[in-house]
C-alpha cells in the first residue's frame, strides 16, 4: 500500500482510539498531538528502507529487501522501542509534554502493526517473519493503491477539523468540498489514463456525497453536534468494514476461479484471485499451470445483475468467460542458461504467477520472465515485472534488468 495511505490511517488510529488531536493545530504542540503525530510516523517508519535504494544500484532490492525487517512482526518491538526513545529524547529537549516512554512504544507499535497488516493485505507480500524466514504471505484483499479505501480514512478526518468549533464553519466546509470534489474529479482521469475507467455515474455519486458530508451538515451546524472523535471513530469504523467486504468479495472470487479451472479441467499448480482497481468488484484470476498462466478477468456485480450467459449445458456460465492463456515457451540452452543466473533466480523466487517468454531479435536471443501477479491495466505499456536477458549466440549475457517503457 502507498505510504500515505499508510500515514492517513495512522493519523486515523491515532485520533480514533488514542484521544490524538490535529497534527496542525495552531496550540503548542501538547500530548494529544503527540499521540496523533507518533501514530503517523509509526505507520510510515517501514517505507523507510526504500531509502536503500537510493544509494544502492541493486535493482532487485524492490523484491529482495523492500517491505522485510521493517515490515518484520519480529522486529517490530525493536523499531517501536527505538522510535520511542528518540521521541522522549526529543521530547524533553524541546520540553513537550509527551507520552510515557511505555505508552510512546506501544503507540509506535500500533502504528507500525497498521502498516504490516495493510501491506499484507496487498498482492505484493510482505515478509513479515524476517530475518528467520524470507516467505512473502499475501492477503490479495486491497490494490496496491485503493483511493475509496484512502478516501474513507482521510474524509472523517477532514470533516471532524470543518466542524471542530462554529466560527467559519460554511467556509472550511465549501473550501473542502472544492477540493474534494477536484481531487475525485482528478482521481477518475487519472484511472482513465492507467486503464481502469470511472464511470460518469459513479464520479457523479462521489461528489453528490461529498455535498451530503461536507455542505448539508453545515447549513443548520448539525455537523456541530458530533464530537471530534466519533467523527473519527466513524471513520475507523468504515475503513473496517470495507476491508470486511474486500475479504467477502475475495472468497467470491477465488471460489469463480476454482470453478472456473475444474470445469476447463486444468492441471493447476497454484491460483489466486487478485484485486482490480476501481473497486472491490473487480478481480484478476490467476491459475498456474505447467504449461503456463491462464488469467480470467471479471465483475463481481455480473453475478448480482443477471448479466453473466449461461445455457442449459453449462448453467453456471463458465465456459463464457473470456480468459486469456499466457503459455512459457518450450526449454531451450538460452532459456536454461537465463534461470541459472542469480538475478533470474531471485525474480522467479518473488514471481508467484511466472510466464517465461523467448524470441529472437538479430543474432541476440532474449528471455523474458514476467510474474503476471501485477496486472496489466493498458495494452499499450508493458507489464510490470518483467525481467529481460539478453544473450549472444554464444549464450553469454550481453544484459539483464527490468523491461522499461
Amino acid at each position: 500500500m502507498d505510504t500515505i495511505t499508510h500515514g492517513i490511517a495512522g493519523a486515523l488510529i491515532g485520533k480514533a482510539m488514542f484521544r490524538g488531536e490535529d497534527m496542525f493545530a495552531r496550540r503548542p504542540l501538547n500530548r494529544a498531538r503527540i499521540v496523533t503525530w507518533a501514530l503517523m510516523l509509526g505507520a510510515i517508519f517501514p517505507d523507510s528502507d526504500m531509502f536503500r535504494e537510493f544509494f544502492s544500484r541493486d535493482p532487485l532490492l524492490i523484491m529482495t529487501w523492500h517491505r522485510s525487517v521493517t515490515h518484520s512482526l519480529l522486529c517490530m518491538p525493536f523499531f517501536a522501542l527505538a522510535l520511542a526513545g528518540l521521541s522522549g529524547v526529543l521530547a524533553r529537549w524541546r520540553k513537550w509534554d509527551a507520552p510515557s516512554f511505555v505508552s510512546l512504544t506501544i503507540i509506535y507499535g500500533i502504528g507500525i502493526l497498521s502498516h504490516i497488516v495493510l501491506d499484507l493485505a496487498t498482492t505484493f507480500g510482505t515478509m513479515i517473519w524476517s530475518p528467520l524466514s524470507w516467505s512473502r504471505p499475501a492477503w490479495d484483499l486491497l490494490f496496491i493503491v485503493d483511493f475509496t479505501f484512502t478516501a474513507l480514512l482521510l474524509c472523517p478526518q477532514l470533516l471532524a477539523w470543518v466542524y471542530r468549533k462554529p466560527e467559519n464553519l460554511k467556509n472550511r466546509a465549501s473550501i473542502l468540498w472544492s477540493i474534494s470534489a477536484l481531487a475525485s474529479l482528478g482521481v477518475a482521469g487519472l484511472a482513465k489514463i492507467v486503464g481502469a475507467p470511472i464511470s460518469a455515474g459513479t464520479a457523479v455519486s462521489v461528489i453528490a456525497v461529498l455535498s451530503v458530508l461536507f455542505l448539508f451538515p453545515a447549513m443548520r451546524g448539525q455537523g456541530l453536534r458530533v464530537r471530534y472523535a466519533a467523527w473519527n471513530r466513524a471513520g475507523l469504523a468504515a475503513a473496517t468494514v470495507y476491508v470486511v467486504l474486500t475479504l467477502v468479495a475475495h472468497h467470491a472470487a477465488f471460489e469463480r476461479i476454482t470453478k472456473f479451472a475444474a470445469f476447463m479441467q486444468l492441471p493447476v499448480e497454484s491460483l489466486g484471485a487478485l484485486p482490480l482497481p476501481p473497486s472491490l468488484w473487480h478481480w484478476d484470476g490467476l491459475i498456474n499451470t505447467r504449461r503456463g498462466v491462464y488469467e480470467v478477468r471479471f465483475d463481481l456485480s455480473d453475478a448480482f445483475g443477471g448479466s453473466s450467459p449461461s445455457s442449459s449445458s453449462d448453467p453456471s456460465g463458465l465456459a463464457a468467460i473470456e480468459h486469456r492463456y499466457y503459455p512459457n515457451a518450450s526449454p531451450n540452452s538460452y532459456i536454461e542458461a537465463a534461470r541459472r543466473l542469480p538475478d533470474v533466480q531471485k525474480v522467479l523466487w518473488f514471481a508467484r504467477f511466472p510466464v517465461t517468454r523467448f524470441h529472437k531479435e538479430g543474432t541476440e536471443a532474449v528471455v523474458e520472465i514476467s510474474d503476471l501477479r501485477f496486472a496489466q491495466l493498458r495494452s499499450d505499456r508493458p507489464r510490470s515485472f518483467t525481467f529481460r536477458v539478453r544473450m549472444d549466440e554464444a549464450g553469454s549475457v550481453i544484459s539483464q534488468g527490468w523491461e522499461r517503457e
